[in-house]
């Protein structure tokens, strides 16, 4: 009788030490075993997929990936979308295989909305119902009778924007880069971008029809930036196209099939239906139309959805032709109109009950978003905080965006920084590019949870804007030494925070009263904002700083005060000082923390 196999799971990479844990068995013998195979390996050493699975076939277990939906959202990365956290709940047995989402990214002239043109063109001809009567930024293609939902974005920037929301709606990013001009910096920046999103990479090489297309030096550009063709034995495949020939779209759909296949993307649907906002906005004598794209579930129409503080009953439900439709399952894009506001891109709906739900729903949730604003905001990481974070195990890697000047400084900054690497965590540069921060750094670190590094460089007027909405970290340095030295510090838990001061009123001394036993105190008008008793304060006379020292009494009238607002008269002494005159200017301020 031929004896069952135990199953295990494990992932792409594994120690010796976590296989032998897997297995139940001693790390000696799957070091034992390893040996018998030819490979040296310690007891701390990671074996990739493969080697695991021989090792553990050869002592009596088969071994299975980790499903891809869970693969691909590691706890490693950020809070799984909405969407993504409701599959996790769905008994598998409910779950069904659904057609994979993909987006189109890449440089601007490369030719992604052609691509897109011939693909829906091709579609239709091919026999889809009826014609593309309206452009909703999502629709379906058809390839050997198998469907696939494909996004209309703007480009990587939108992409990670969605993504810095929670949406991450896509399965798929197709990479379109043209045959004569290579890899270009958005190109290097889309990479950047899918990668950080954790979804499979197909490249479309665009424009193969040119005279001067040059498949071989643009490949090996790709093979550069990380993304080696499955020609060259890597683990990209890159496919030839020409959209103003409409060469290689079969095989382009082809690809996208089989990637698919490997990732089998699934949703229930029976589950109430959830999903994502692709885009909203208002039109004449139609009201507010928004695009989704239904994940999980089956929305049907008269739902009432709920997206954030916005609700309404789908008075009308239109698929991607324009075609009036009763009902959407996962993956499929559809355009409705009912709601009584206009949602962000990105957002997440719900169905509920009724209109008299969602109302409640919504005055539920803002008051407790109220209670917790606090904790929320400190979501974000910096480096003051990320020791501390990794010993409680809420961080495992230390996600950096670096930008520098030059690229003869970028290289070595990276390599360093790389280096800085140990057991207990990673730094991984997510983008590492010359220029100016920008705000797409910003919403990549957003999304990421990364601390941008600078090298050489300012930030932009609206990145700078950006991270402060978005609570992003920036840090910029003008010494080398001294950025490696800070990150060293933060993985170690060494980093000093940083302070200033940071000037919260301004007051003019109109008159000096002389107190028996106090000395002299200084009779003031609040001119901007206020004077607090726990602040310090900075004598200013002309344009001379005299003196500064902690406020030692704060007085309005005859009472002891904590703070005076600006228009108040008030009197004041501060601490190690009483040599006042009219005309005086009295600077208050108090010592904060700071980003770096």
């Amino acid at each position: 009788m031929t004896k069952t196999k135990m199953l295990i799971e494990i992932p792409d990479f594994i120690t010796v030490r976590e296989l032998a844990a897997a297995m139940e068995v001693s790390p000696i013998n799957v070091i034992k075993e390893l040996m018998s195979n030819g490979i040296m390996a310690n007891i701390n050493q990671e074996i990739d997929f493969d080697t695991a699975a021989i090792v553990a076939g050869e002592m009596g277990y088969d071994v299975v990936a980790p499903d891809a939906v869970e693969e691909a959202y590691d706890e490693e990365q950020t809070k799984k979308p909405a969407w993504r956290e409701v599959l996790a709940a769905e008994a598998k047995a409910d779950l069904v295989p659904r057609p994979p989402v993909i987006t189109m990214l890449g440089h601007v002239d490369h030719g992604k909305t052609s691509l897109l043109d011939v693909i829906r063109q091709t579609n239709v001809q091919s026999g889809e119902a009826g014609g593309i009567t309206q452009h909703i930024g999502a629709y379906q293609a058809t390839h050997d009778g198998k469907l696939i939902t494909i996004l209309d974005t703007p480009g990587h920037e939108a992409f990670t924007a969605m993504r810095a929301r929670g949406a991450q709606a896509t399965d798929i990013a197709i990479l379109v880069v043209a045959a004569d001009d290579g890899v270009m910096p958005q190109t290097r920046e889309a990479i950047d971008h899918a990668r950080a999103a954790r979804v499979p990479i197909i490249v479309a090489l665009n424009k193969i029809d040119l005279a001067t297309s040059n498949p071989p030096v643009v490949k090996q550009q790709l093979s550069e930036a990380g993304l080696v063709p499955d020609e060259w034995d890597g683990d990209t495949m890159v496919i030839p196209v020409s959209a103003k020939e409409k060469l290689g779209m079969e095989d382009l759909l082809e690809a996208i099939i089989l990637v698919a296949e490997d990732l089998n993307p699934k949703a229930n649907p029976t589950a109430s239906p959830t999903g994502t906002v692709l885009e909203a906005r208002k039109e004449k004598g139609r009201g507010i139309m928004v695009t989704l794209l239904v994940q999980n579930g089956m929305l049907k129409h008269g739902d009432t959805l709920l997206i954030g503080e916005h609700y309404g009953r789908i008075k009308v439900m239109y698929d991607f032709n324009g075609k009036i439709i009763k009902e959407a399952g996962p993956s499929m894009p559809v355009f409705v109109s009912g709601l009584n506001g206009i949602p962000k891109a990105g957002d997440q709906f719900r169905v509920a009950a009724s209109e008299k739900v969602a109302r409640k729903i919504i005055a539920k949730e803002a008051n407790a978003k109220r209670e917790n604003l606090s904790r929320e905001t400190g979501a974000a990481i910096s480096l003051d905080d990320f020791f501390s974070r990794l010993q409680e195990g809420e961080a495992k890697s230390l996600n950096l965006i670096v930008k520098a000047d030059v690229q003869g400084s970028l290289e070595p900054i990276t390599n360093s920084l790389k280096k800085l690497s140990n057991e207990e965590v990673a730094v991984e540069i997510l983008l590492a590019s010359t220029g100016n921060i920008t705000e797409s750094d910003v919403m990549l670190a957003s999304a990421s949870k990364a601390i941008i590094m600078g090298f050489n460089v300012e930030t932009d007027p609206i990145a700078r804007a950006a991270a402060n909405s978005e609570q992003v970290e920036i840090n910029t340095y003008d010494i080398i030494y001294k950025l490696f030295e800070d990150v060293e510090k933060a993985l170690k838990g060494l980093l000093a925070p940083v302070y200033e001061d940071v000037v919260i009123g301004r007051a003019e001394v109109r008159q000096v009263f002389r107190i028996k036993g106090a000395g002299n105190i200084a009779g003031c008008y609040m001119r901007t904002g206020e004077a607090k008793r726990n602040a310090k304060a900075r004598i200013i006379r002309e344009t001379s700083l005299l003196h500064s020292g902690p406020v030692s009494s704060l007085k309005h009238l005859a009472e002891n005060v904590r703070e005076v607002k600006a228009g108040f008269e008030f009197g004041v002494n501060i601490s190690g000082w009483n040599n006042y005159k009219p005309g005086d200017f009295i600077e208050f301020y108090m010592t904060q923390r700071v980003d770096r």
